[in-house]
């Protein structure tokens, strides 16, 4: 009778437990509603992304159609303003609306994938530095102080300037110019994870390098890999559209955000939305981009930050 009654204590102790103490998940999906960076961030990416998805579906018109009997006609806020053009139309006829539109999609296109592939690359290389040690070690940080010593946007105006501005090239050479920053902080994070207990205890139980990287290392750098790919994406946006602003990016006809304020500089004492309207759209793309991965840092972050 007893053991009865002591089981059933530990029991309902045991339930309380659970009930009081929240699971992983349910931690992070808490930390995500009350994280008010986070919530405004991810809700202008998502607009972005929506916009950017269905573009061909929800531009009043064909951002490559011109007409120049209707050049320049002011945004609908403006005293000639009209709704069939909301944001007014460019120097050659077309509406400026679905401009911006399609403009979505080469800068989210650019940012992605640029993070994307960097993160890939200067991940893996970083981590390989960092579990092996040794001379695996030395050559993975020659590499990077090579890279270091590049100056980035000198080098992204030469390759442009080489290989042209076109979305392909931009994507690989953007991720050229970023893979050194998730070397640097996934090598120094492997080195301090590769030395715990459970590492030991994989490599006891006959876990392979490979399992032991991918399967342990991997899911403790994941953390910082995101924040700094929130930042690389920012970053590879402002810099396309840059290039393009140059004249060395995408090229006309094709819509971006950097083009569009490049065309509008003829008339930004006459026309100032021409200008203003994308660089807008670039700051808070840039700015929502930077706020969410913050927010996913604090969401995701063992230590419990709100």
């Amino acid at each position: 009778m007893p053991d009865t009654t002591l089981r059933q204590e530990i029991e309902e102790l045991a339930d309380e437990f659970e009930t009081t103490v929240p699971s992983p998940p349910e931690l992070m999906k808490r930390r995500a509603k009350s994280h008010g960076g986070f919530i405004m961030g991810g809700s202008v990416v998502l607009f972005a992304l929506i916009v950017a998805i269905f573009a061909p579906l929800l531009a009043p018109f064909d951002p490559y159609d011109q007409d120049l009997t209707r050049r320049l006609i002011q945004p609908i806020w403006h005293a000639t303003g009209t709704w069939q053009h909301v944001f007014g139309t460019d120097a050659l006829g077309r509406d400026y609306l679905s401009r911006i539109m399609f403009g979505s999609q080469v800068s989210l296109m650019i940012g992605f994938f640029a993070a994307a592939i960097s993160a890939i690359v200067g991940s893996t290389i970083g981590m390989i530095g960092g579990y092996f040690g040794g001379r695996t070690d030395n050559v993975v940080m020659y590499l990077i102080n090579v890279k270091l010593a590049l100056p980035g946007l000198l080098v992204a105006l030469s390759l442009v300037s080489v290989f042209g501005g076109s979305i392909l090239a931009l994507i690989l050479i953007l991720s050229f110019l970023f893979w050194d920053r998730y070397a640097v902080v996934t090598r120094s994070v492997t080195q301090q994870i590769r030395v715990n207990d459970y590492i030991t205890a994989a490599q006891a139980l006959g876990a392979t390098r490979t399992r032991i990287i991918l399967g342990e290392i991997l899911p403790n750098v994941m953390n910082q890999i995101i924040v700094i790919a929130s930042l690389e994406m920012a970053v590879a946006i402002i810099i396309e559209a840059a290039l393009s602003f140059l004249g060395l990016g995408v090229q006309p006809p094709t819509p971006s955000w950097g083009l569009l304020v490049s065309e509008g500089r003829s008339f930004m004492f006459f026309k100032p939305y021409l200008i203003v309207l994308p660089g807008m759209a670039i700051f808070f793309l840039v700015i929502s981009i930077n706020m969410m991965g913050d927010g996913i840092r604090d969401i995701t972050a063992p230590e419990g930050r709100n």
